[in-house]
């Protein structure tokens, strides 16, 4: 059980970070994951893996984070490799850069598995960092390594964003200082981040939801019914792209039917969703 009461400086972490085949769990997945341990002082262990998705991906993602097609086609599947990596995390507090990305990927696919949650909270170096590193022209990440003077090297790889983003947790927990207690960290960045708030079978209770989620698990269109926008309660055809549980509101990205533009619709303006009638 997690004593909010101990001093940062006592408490174990690990820092970890994601690369994707795109931007919205369900629709895109895993090609790498990495952890970075650290505990009382100093760093006690890593963990990285390429992953194997079940898709190609796109040429557009390809030149984000360098990960190539070839390098992933050998690679271990998610499904042998997410476990370890929850084992690696273990009852540490989590670490991340903008924590709600990596952490609803990661949900979408634990429930996919029907594994278990880890229980400890996480850290947001994105939060974090706005209130403690103010001085900073921006919170990226790649930002932030060259504000703080941290060690350079390719970014969108998982092991270095792990390592960097350690590395400017460190800096903003010791502009708090060490005898500072865990319960003052998470206040700082405006309250801990709980893995069960990014679950999707939550969601799911809603017979809506959980056709929205078939929907972008096979890539089909729905019909949507909408309380906001310029066409309140009226239907609307679209293709959902991903499900993204937001602590300002959880919302679904999708493009109507005719256009380019994806658009969000919260999730609590949806009122009525269906798979369209076969003609």
């Amino acid at each position: 059980m997690l004593n909010l009461d101990t001093p940062w400086a006592q408490g174990t972490f690990v820092a970890f970070d994601l690369e994707t085949s795109g931007k919205y769990p369900l629709e895109a997945e895993i090609c790498e994951m990495a952890a970075v341990k650290w505990s009382q002082g100093q760093e006690v262990g890593r963990w990285s893996s390429l992953i194997r998705p079940s898709r190609p991906m796109s040429p557009e993602v390809i030149a984000i984070h360098k990960i190539t097609n070839e390098m992933v086609a050998q690679a271990p599947s998610l499904k042998e490799k997410l476990p370890e990596f929850l084992d690696f995390l273990g009852e540490a507090i989590g670490v991340a850069h903008h924590a709600p990305f990596d952490m609803g990927f990661l949900m979408a696919d634990i429930e996919r598995f029907n594994l278990t949650h880890p229980p400890g909270p996480v850290l947001c170096t994105s939060l974090l960092s706005r209130q403690l590193i103010p001085e900073s022209g921006n919170h990226r990440l790649s930002t932030l390594s060259r504000f703080l003077g941290l060690p350079q090297g390719q970014g969108h790889r998982a092991l270095y964003d792990a390592e960097t983003c350690w590395g400017v947790a460190l800096q903003c927990l010791g502009r708090l200082g060490e005898e500072a207690s865990l319960a003052q960290v998470f206040r700082a960045q405006g309250g801990p981040l709980h893995w069960s708030n990014y679950s999707l079978k939550v969601l799911g209770l809603r017979p809506e939801m959980d056709l929205l989620v078939q929907a972008i698990r096979q890539g089909r269109e729905v019909d949507l019914v909408y309380s906001g926008g310029s066409r309140p309660g009226q239907a609307r055809r679209v293709r959902p792209l991903g499900l993204v549980r937001n602590p300002r509101g959880d919302f679904v990205v999708a493009v109507e039917s005719g256009q380019d533009q994806s658009k969000r619709y919260l999730l609590d303006k949806i009122l009525e969703v269906s798979f369209p009638l076969s003609r």
